[in-house]
């Protein structure tokens, strides 16, 4: 499911399924992206910052475009202890291989994948 920012709406919360991962998206081309991340943090439960939470960076093929900045982006990941991973949406390569990335992790989150907590696979995203 993909929402453009957050609170969800409450209307259709018996219907929601469980989330059992947030990737809050950050384009380095567009300043308000992570301006709406930041705001929509705000209203994710503390719980999900324990290996739930990612964000993903796209643009990172085009620097010198930037409107944010890196330290922004890394001190988001640090503050709230979670991975940061970077993609170029444009290239199908790496498209592919970064939604396979996401895929993997959403099935530690959702706990299908034995002997694999979400808080150890962070963890293990992070130090790397």
């Amino acid at each position: 499911h993909l929402a453009t920012s957050l609170p969800l709406p409450s209307e259709g919360d018996h219907l929601r399924p469980r989330i059992d991962l947030i990737v809050f998206m950050i384009d380095i081309k567009n300043k308000y992206s992570l301006k709406n991340v930041e705001a929509s943090l705000a209203h994710v439960a503390a719980s999900f910052f324990l290996g739930k939470v990612c964000f993903l960076v796209t643009g990172v093929g085009r620097v010198n475009y930037c409107s944010v900045e890196m330290s922004s982006i890394w001190k988001l990941g640090d503050i709230y202890c979670s991975p940061v991973l970077y993609c170029e949406l444009e290239l199908e390569r790496i498209r592919v291989a970064t939604a396979q990335r996401l895929l993997r992790m959403l099935q530690i989150c959702a706990g299908h994948v034995p002997g694999v907590s979400a808080l150890s696979f962070s963890f293990l995203l992070r130090n790397s």
